[in-house]
Order: structure tokens, then sequence, then C-alpha cells
């Protein structure tokens, strides 16, 4: 298994023990699930490592796309309401996120908030394998490896 830094993970309800934190906070590959749409700027733009691991894993940003948008179509994810009209690009934020819960809490009606972000973090380690499953290059497959191993 892989050796993560314990700082570099969070315990997430559906994402038990091993959630990685954002990219740009140090996160590892996994934490692409918490990146937002390639192609916009955003506020802190500095930060942003997105780029970066996508080119390092060998997935084009068109398939990041795509690997979002299908699995939000799956998942009936789509809102104009959330940035960039999909919660598949939705944030980690424990501390909740305004558009994303109103969403989300519309899409799983009468259901509790807690079991709601279960839900969410549940099918955020889904999309998260997905994309590091989309890896087609040795050079990016030994660098998941390890972390496919986590789910």
């Amino acid at each position: 298994m892989t050796n993560i830094e314990q700082d570099k993970l969070r315990d997430l309800p559906g994402w038990e023990i091993n959630a990685p934190v954002p990219i740009c906070m140090g996160g590892d590959y996994r934490a692409l699930t918490f990146c937002c749409k390639p192609g916009f700027s955003l506020t802190f733009g500095f930060k942003c490592q997105r780029d970066d691991k996508l080119r390092e894993l060998g997935i084009d940003p068109g398939e990041f796309v795509r690997i979002k948008e299908e699995f939000s179509e799956e998942n009936e994810w789509e809102s104009d309401y959330v940035c960039f009209n999909s919660i598949s690009y939705c944030c980690m934020r424990r501390g909740g996120c305004p558009r994303r819960d109103v969403v989300l809490v519309e899409r799983y009606p009468g259901i509790p908030l807690e079991d709601i972000m279960k839900i969410y973090f549940q099918k955020k380690k889904e999309l998260s394998k997905k994309i590091l499953e989309s890896v087609n290059n040795q050079k990016g497959k030994d660098k998941v490896k390890e972390l496919l191993e986590l789910f």
C-alpha cells in the first residue's frame, strides 16, 4: 500500500479514513475527483495543480471532462445551480457549500443532510476510481497502481 502522509488524508462520511485532501492542498491523484472543470479561470488558480496532475498521468483535459460529465449524467448530477453545471465538479468542502448542498438536498429528497453527504462522498470516491482507471499509459499506470488498491 502506498505511504501517504496522515495530514494529506481525511476521514469523510462515505469515504472513511483515507480520503485525499484536495489537489491544491497536496492531495494525491485520487483528489482529481474534487477538481473544477478545465478551461476556466479560478479565484485561487495560482494554487491549482489539476492540469499538472492530469499531465503527469497522461489524461487529456477533454477526457477528464468527458469522464466527469458522463458520471454526472449517470447519477443525475446535472444542475444549472452548481459550478460548471454538475455536482461532479464540486469540491470537498466539509463545512458545506450553499450551492452544492441545496442541489444535493433536491436530488435526494427526504434524506437527512448527514446521509446525503455520505452518498456524495461515496459517489466522489467512485468517480475518483473511474478517473484513475482511465489512465492508459504505463508511466501513469505506475503512478496510480497503489492508489487504486485503496478503493
